[in-house]
């Protein structure tokens, strides 16, 4: 039985990967079957495995949905306002030339929070394009902390899809998960992005495309002020400080006996009040106060909910999958054979996330599927809060590995810097593996400390 168990697992994974690499199916389908071959396999039978499935899909995605709706919606809000070029612009003319990689990977790192990878990298190129043209050194020197910096960003900090998912599937908090994820960024985007940038730049020395593929946006800025840097990066930290707030509160770390104050607190640091409340300001001060309309806004939160949409349909199926390894007792099984051969439960998560992002290249399913494979093995309250948040910074670690020819963003980064395959490899692909292999021994370090 423990054998038929494992083979089900098995055979679910292969599925999965054969349903996303051959046949080319959408991955919220094809984590679907995956989950439906697994149960059928390990014995549920066809009405338990229907339950099962709207069990782990509604229990995941009441919480998911929410997050990942606010968040698409907020970032859109920032993007259409140029509030991410004003934080970009502000750092790097206060960093000046010298400074300027640090800039552009930290600017990287907290645009990335609300933005997503590809409109972000996509927003801010043409900065990078004009600080070459004006310095005449490697593009590589200025874009690989920026893409270090957004990589990073994009897969470790909530409010992104990628970690809301990971936590809320693993039950981690998501407080804890923002804090370690900000420790471990700090000094990875600071080696992968600046000093890797350094490194690389001497050996590839690439020049911004004479007919630049991102569209300028100097015509934009003569018809509409951008926001302040202060306005904009203030809406951006808001729900990150009141869900930290909240955190610091529920941990004891402050302690005040005033039942109100503390009920107000955990109210507005709740993710879903945090994010609400960020959107509502943003919708005032970065919408109307700069000029869009209601009906302007509607129209850009609409629109944002389409790449939002696939991903919590995604998250969801994940969940179902979770559910399957929880309800055959595949998940406990897994568990003991792990303990049993002495395997980090930490390092684990870490490898199930690192092979299946480099066999299927979306770092979002190999999150998503990895975190499924872990929940099951997670006894409730054998871990603290710290290494609950250390292990979601470990599957993103592992989802970030080593972008190579199956992952989109390969391709984005080879064409907007106008770089050959091979230089995409010693670049892009390289820098990936380094965020990885660092951000991974990060986690595991915070996962020991806090025990």
């Amino acid at each position: 039985m423990n054998y038929l168990l494992m083979l089900s697992v098995l055979a679910g994974i292969a599925s999965l990967l054969i349903l996303v690499l051959y046949f080319k199916l959408p991955a919220f389908i094809a984590l679907l079957i995956a989950s439906i071959v697994t149960g059928i396999l390990a014995g549920l039978s066809v009405q338990k495995m229907i339950e099962t499935m709207q069990e782990g899909m509604g229990s995941t995605l009441g919480f998911v949905a929410t997050i990942v709706g606010l968040g698409a919606m907020f970032g859109a809000i920032l993007e259409n306002s140029g509030g991410a070029d004003a934080i970009a612009r502000y750092l790097i003319n206060k960093a000046g030339n010298n400074k300027s990689p640090l800039a552009l990977g930290f600017t990287g790192l907290i645009i990335s929070i609300p933005v997503f990878f590809d409109v972000a990298f996509i927003l801010l190129i043409p900065i990078v394009y004009a600080i070459q043209r004006n310095t005449q050194k490697s593009l590589l020197l200025y874009a690989m902390p920026l893409l270090a910096g957004l990589a990073f960003g994009h897969a470790f900090i909530p409010p992104t899809p990628g970690p809301i998912a990971v936590a809320e599937i693993i039950g981690a908090e998501m407080g804890w998960v923002i804090l370690t994820s900000i420790l471990i960024g700090i000094p990875t985007v600071i080696l992968c992005g600046v000093l890797f940038g350094k490194m690389i730049a001497r050996k590839i020395h690439i020049t911004a495309p004479e007919q630049a593929l991102a569209v300028s946006n100097e015509e934009y800025i003569t018809l509409k002020q951008l926001p302040s840097f202060g306005l904009t990066i203030g809406i951006v930290f808001l729900p990150i400080i009141l869900i930290l707030l909240n955190t610091c509160f529920k941990s004891g770390l402050f302690i005040i006996n005033n039942s109100f104050f503390t009920q107000l607190i955990a109210f507005l640091g709740h993710p879903f009040s945090a994010l609400i409340i960020a959107n509502i300001i943003a919708w005032i001060l970065l919408g109307i106060k700069k000029g869009y309309s209601a009906s302007d806004l509607s129209k850009i939160s609409i629109q944002s909910m389409a790449p939002a949409g696939a991903i919590i349909l995604v998250t969801g199926a994940g969940g179902v999958f979770k559910q399957v390894l929880v309800n055959t007792g595949a998940g406990k099984l897994l568990a003991e054979m792990l303990l049993d051969a002495g395997v980090s439960i930490v390092l684990f998560a870490y490898l199930a996330a690192a092979m299946i992002r480099l066999l299927q290249g979306s770092a979002t399913v190999a999150m998503i599927t990895a975190s499924s494979l872990l929940a099951p093995l997670l006894v409730a309250g054998m871990y603290s809060s710290i290494q609950m948040a250390s292990l979601v910074s470990a599957i993103a670690a592992g989802a970030t590995i080593f972008s190579h020819v199956n992952d989109s963003g390969f391709w984005l980064v080879k064409q907007y810097l106008g770089l050959t395959e091979k230089q995409t490899f010693q670049s892009w692909s390289t820098m990936t593996l380094l965020v990885s292999l660092v951000a991974g021994m990060l986690s595991i370090f915070f996962f020991y400390i806090g025990s």
